[in-house]
């Protein structure tokens, strides 16, 4: 069982020139996007902090953490938001946009297991999304994989 995140509002961070950032261009790399297009320096620096965390049901630190969990401590650290602390908490939070306007720090929830709304993560950019998965900790993602094609369930704001 997963549990879940909260609210999205993109954040820009004015006082840091993120086109000559070796974090930003680390990920333009990893999105396959351009510099100019990742504006929210304190998200993927969390990201940058967190990633390859291990996973752990019921966590919320580095010393592991679960899908809900994580889009907790991001959406908190990153956009100063409490969720839910549930996934399907969170789920019944949010406003449903369509997979093709997704935006990014917008919540993305899979059916996994036959269950709805039982994993939950944040979308990125160029269809990538960030989440902490039970097999490989806190990764980056694409939508258009073929497990994640096939649970995806929605995606939406606060």
């Amino acid at each position: 069982m997963f549990l879940a995140c909260k609210k999205t509002q993109p954040i820009t961070n004015s006082n840091n020139n993120a086109s000559s950032s070796p974090l930003i261009e680390k990920y333009a790399e990893k999105l396959n996007v351009q510099q100019s297009k990742l504006t929210n320096v304190a998200l993927y620096k969390f990201i940058d902090e967190w990633y390859g965390v291990e996973y752990k049901y019921g966590g919320l630190s580095k010393e592991g953490v679960d899908c809900s969990g994580f889009c907790n401590m991001l959406y908190l650290n990153v956009y100063n938001k409490q969720l839910p602390r549930s996934t399907k908490g969170i789920s019944k939070q949010v406003n449903k946009v369509p997979k093709e306007k997704l935006q990014e720090g917008n919540l993305l929830f899979f059916n996994i297991s036959g269950k709805s709304n039982s994993h939950v993560g944040v979308y990125l950019q160029n269809n990538y999304f960030v989440h902490a998965s039970t097999s490989k900790g806190v990764i980056i993602s694409h939508l258009d994989n073929p497990y994640y094609k096939k649970v995806f369930n929605k995606g939406g704001t606060l």
